[in-house]
């Protein structure tokens, strides 16, 4: 066993050796830290656009959506909310989801940009084609973390926020799903339609949230994200199996259209039933059906095997959320004529 003395004597006989060591190191770290703190270049600013995905609203439409119907089901069930407090919620909402769509494309493109190298259809992404380094994606990807939970702090009530919470795990969870189950659907359904609750929770004025016709509003629209992700993933379902990713486009196979079919009536369904029990009119019901039609005739005559055909299908998404939307708000601005309710103050 050494001595105190002689341990001292190693210590400091090897404490020049590292500091020679710290003293070479330091500025490559030094000049590393830099490089991911400089201002970034013309090529590097619109590869943060491309990772946000701002060169489509595809993924601002699938969130502000449901959040946009749960404020017109509010809207419709309590006659003392104002219509101008539904508006300027919804305004607000709209720009907040822009900035929830940026997040979550940004860290499904940070995670999955081993992935993305590998299949035709995303190779040429921002990452896999070199346009910003992983450690820059991340830095951009935290100070979106930091301004977004600033911004719900601060815009949301409490109990719209706690509800958001529930599903801020799933926002990392998602884009690895594809390495370790076929379902991915299902936490993106779980994640994008949260909104459903967020909505009448920050304008409720009796402290009480419509679960009851809630729920089923939100079931359905889980089966709505199922049935257009699924048929999406059949664009890179070649790829996928050649790289071993997983996805419920290979899970169903030549299944994909009868269990689509299944989800777009369940899909239906519960919209209706979430309606119903919220006290909707025909205007509404008649919104859902055409809705339901629509997905279903496109379903129909989609062939999982076109990527084009798969793209067209899943572009119809704003389209379907929009006709829902405009029967709700119809269907609560009729209502509150017939009863004499306000409209706006």
């Amino acid at each position: 066993m050494s001595s105190p003395v002689s341990s001292y004597f190693a210590i400091a006989s090897s404490a020049p050796v590292a500091f020679k060591s710290l003293k070479h190191s330091l500025p490559s770290k030094l000049s590393a830290l830099q490089s991911l703190l400089a201002v970034p270049n013309a090529t590097e600013l619109q590869a943060c656009w491309e990772l946000c995905r701002l060169q489509n609203g595809m993924g601002c439409a699938t969130v502000f959506i449901p959040v946009a119907w749960s404020i017109a089901m509010v809207y419709h069930a309590q006659a003392n909310l104002t219509g101008l407090e539904a508006l300027t919620r919804t305004f607000l909402y709209f720009f907040l989801c822009i900035g929830i769509k940026c997040l979550i494309m940004t860290i499904d493109d940070i995670l999955d940009y081993d992935i993305d190298a590998n299949v035709e259809r995303t190779k040429k992404r921002a990452l896999p084609r070199g346009a910003i380094s992983l450690e820059r994606a991340w830095l951009f990807f935290a100070m979106q973390v930091v301004a977004g939970v600033a911004l719900a702090y601060k815009i949301l009530s409490p109990d719209a926020l706690a509800i958001s919470m529930t599903v801020w795990p799933l926002y990392v969870l998602y884009p690895t799903c594809k390495r370790w189950m076929s379902f991915a659907p299902v936490p993106l359904g779980l994640m994008f339609n949260i909104g459903i609750f967020m909505g009448w929770a920050d304008l409720t004025k009796d402290g009480r949230v419509g679960f009851d016709a809630l729920m089923p509003i939100y079931i359905g629209a889980l089966l709505w994200t199922i049935t257009y992700e699924t048929v999406y993933q059949h664009q890179d379902k070649v790829d996928d199996v050649k790289i071993g990713m997983k996805s419920l486009a290979i899970f169903c196979a030549e299944y994909t259209i009868p269990v689509c079919t299944a989800t777009t009536l369940g899909f239906g369904a519960l919209m209706t039933y979430g309606g119903l029990v919220n006290g909707h009119g025909v205007i509404y019901f008649a919104a859902v059906a055409l809705a339901t039609a629509i997905l279903l005739k496109n379903l129909m005559v989609t062939d999982i095997d076109e990527p084009k055909q798969c793209m067209n299908f899943f572009l119809l998404t704003p389209t379907i959320g929009n006709i829902i939307l405009g029967g709700l708000v119809v269907d609560a601005v009729t209502h509150r004529i017939a009863e004499g309710i306000p409209l706006l103050l």
